[in-house]
């Protein structure tokens, strides 16, 4: 286990700034309803430049590959796994390409996404398959320039295990893991962030901590009991933008870049030390972090009262990093 690379740079600089949403940013760049997003890191790769390039420039520390569905088993669902590593392989290039023009350090983090099935025995999917998928993702990331591998948007310990174990199976890069908390500060499949954080502690990997989330308010919840587990561990906080709702057509999320900026601040004070946004954050929402954590922005004075809970089916149309 080496988890040097992220905790030099926050030993250099404090607290390290993630990048935000990462569909509906190429949903307005072009990509259409129900395609994936992966296929663009072969068909439009001026895209995904502009996607990490506008992340850049409004301060990320860290950018995730466009990448979160890209095992077989979601590619699958686009007759695209026969190309899982290629997919996975240019998505990393194409990070790397930007962050190398970069005049400070940034990295390149692989962002690998849940399968989309049940482990048995909850499910028919085994959980040496489930590692076997990532371990294919990740070699793909890897050969591409990934400087660690991100697992995210996860709601059971054993789906966490089995990407650890198959990332681990073909490389030694730095790996940090996030959850998704809802209610009661719990994940979909019943985990708390304490429960959580003692595991990825015997896990040994090198950061973790909530991302997504049916709320900020369940999200901090979660983060503090991690806070209160990790140690010297750096905690993540890669949080939706408020609550999505339905406007007609459009999901679109509650939280503005103020909304964002203040939880950044509180979370930073309760001891995160990795902060960004995931779904509903666009680069004005990471710019407001960005300002907010070095002190060039104020805090801002919002209204932090737990709101209502989202829509279910607003909840799982969501659920994609963006």
């Amino acid at each position: 286990m080496t988890g040097s690379i992220l905790a030099e740079l926050i030993a250099e600089r404090e607290f390290l700034v993630v990048d935000g949403a990462t569909g509906t940013q190429l949903m307005a760049a072009g990509l259409e309803a129900g395609d994936a997003p992966e296929r663009l890191n072969l068909d439009r790769p001026d895209v995904v430049h502009g996607l990490h390039e506008s992340y850049v420039n409004a301060g990320s520390d860290i950018v995730l590959t466009n990448t979160f569905g890209g095992s077989r088993y979601r590619l699958k669902l686009h007759k695209l796994d026969d190309r899982v590593v290629e997919l996975n392989r240019e998505a990393a290039r194409h990070a790397r390409h930007v962050v190398d023009q970069a005049t400070r350090r940034i990295l390149v983090a692989g962002s690998i996404g849940p399968t989309g099935e049940l482990i048995a025995p909850l499910g028919s999917l085994a959980g040496a398959d489930a590692a076997a998928a990532f371990a294919e993702q990740a070699t793909g990331l890897r050969d591409g320039g990934a400087d660690l591998l991100w697992i995210e948007t996860m709601s059971s310990i054993e789906e966490i295990e089995a990407a650890v174990q198959g990332v681990r199976s073909v490389c030694d890069l730095p790996i940090a893991v996030t959850l998704s908390f809802d209610t009661a500060g719990r994940t979909m499949m019943g985990v708390t962030g304490a429960q959580a954080a003692t595991r990825l502690l015997e896990l040994e990997v090198a950061a973790f901590g909530a991302n997504c989330g049916n709320n900020l308010p369940d999200t901090e919840a979660a983060l503090a009991e991690m806070v209160a587990v990790a140690g010297a561990t750096p905690v993540i906080s890669k949080a939706n933008a408020g609550i999505p709702h339905w406007h007609g057509t459009e999901l679109v999320y509650s939280g503005s870049p103020d909304v964002m900026g203040a939880h950044a601040h509180r979370v930073r004070s309760a001891g995160v030390s990795v902060i960004g946004g995931c779904c509903g954050n666009d680069p004005s929402h990471i710019a407001a972090i960005r300002g907010v954590l070095d002190g060039t922005l104020p805090v801002p004075e919002v209204d932090f009262t737990p709101a209502e809970r989202a829509p279910t089916e607003a909840r799982r149309r969501s659920r994609r990093r963006g």
